[in-house]
């Protein structure tokens, strides 16, 4: 097996155990592309990003197809509660869609291993979770403004070593959201989003010669099963832990892993 194959298995998998946590997976990814030495050019580590977080998406599609069906169905003919949080779960993927459709070669810039970056927004993510932790426990449910407010913390949690998870469940405890139903929002707001941009990525692949798909067919594929059978196995765990453990260890990981992180980039 060819060392991209191997690299491809290797970031998979960290990224079906850390996707789930509030770590910032893409961080981890970036992290792990500069310590294994991989050699892809930016274009090929947008859709290897792109790929991976997508196997995390139908991971948490699988666990949560209840909710998703529930979801689906609010649109239609649920309850008022249900509708109530399927236009909540619309709401929220608004600010990322766009910032997506209209920059998305300035976001692509951004996963080239820029390290030191990395470093400071995981920094970043564990002081927001430090001040998430502090805030009162509450039973209160998520608004219309929630979801916007919580979806525009989801569009920056776009750059790399800003956790989504840390950034929406963070905004959603400091917005006096029930942490609960904060989980359960978060993993579900970004499935849509993952499984667009991966049609989308998916055409640019399809549109290259044929050398160069059977090029990165490969370790997409790989990637993308290895970070799938992870997602699966870590999804319901994780997001228990994420409900029950206090943020501040979390924050003390992100920290941790930012300042070394920074010295071993200077």
């Amino acid at each position: 097996m060819n060392a991209d194959l191997w690299n491809a298995i290797i970031l998979g998998i960290l990224q079906g155990l850390t996707e789930f946590l509030p770590v910032s997976s893409s961080g981890h990814l970036e992290l792990g592309r500069a310590i294994l030495g991989t050699t892809w050019d930016t274009n090929s580590n947008m859709m290897f990003t792109v790929a991976v977080h997508g196997a995390t998406a139908l991971a948490t599609v699988v666990t949560f197809q209840k909710d998703i069906r529930n979801i689906i169905r609010g649109f239609f003919k649920g309850s008022t509660e249900e509708r109530h949080f399927a236009l909540a779960i619309l709401i929220s993927m608004v600010p990322a869609a766009f910032v997506g459709l209209f920059f998305n070669d300035v976001i692509e810039m951004l996963f080239d291993q820029n390290i030191f970056m990395v470093a400071v927004m995981l920094i970043i993510t564990g002081l927001l979770l430090f001040l998430a932790d502090r805030a009162k426990k509450t039973h209160k449910k998520v608004s219309y403004v929630d979801a916007a407010v919580i979806g525009i913390a989801q569009a920056i949690a776009i750059l790399p070593g800003i956790s989504r998870s840390g950034a929406t469940i963070s905004t959603s405890v400091l917005l006096g959201i029930d942490r609960d139903q904060a989980a359960r929002f978060s993993f579900l707001m970004v499935v849509p989003l993952i499984l667009g941009k991966m049609i989308m990525d998916s055409r640019d692949l399809f549109a290259m010669p044929q050398q160069e798909q059977e090029a990165h067919l490969l370790p997409l594929l790989a990637g993308f099963l290895a970070a799938f059978v992870t997602g699966l196995w870590a999804c319901k765990l994780m997001i228990n832990l994420v409900k029950k453990a206090k943020l501040s260890g979390f924050a003390i990981y992100c920290i941790a892993v930012g300042t070394l992180a920074a010295f071993w980039v200077l």
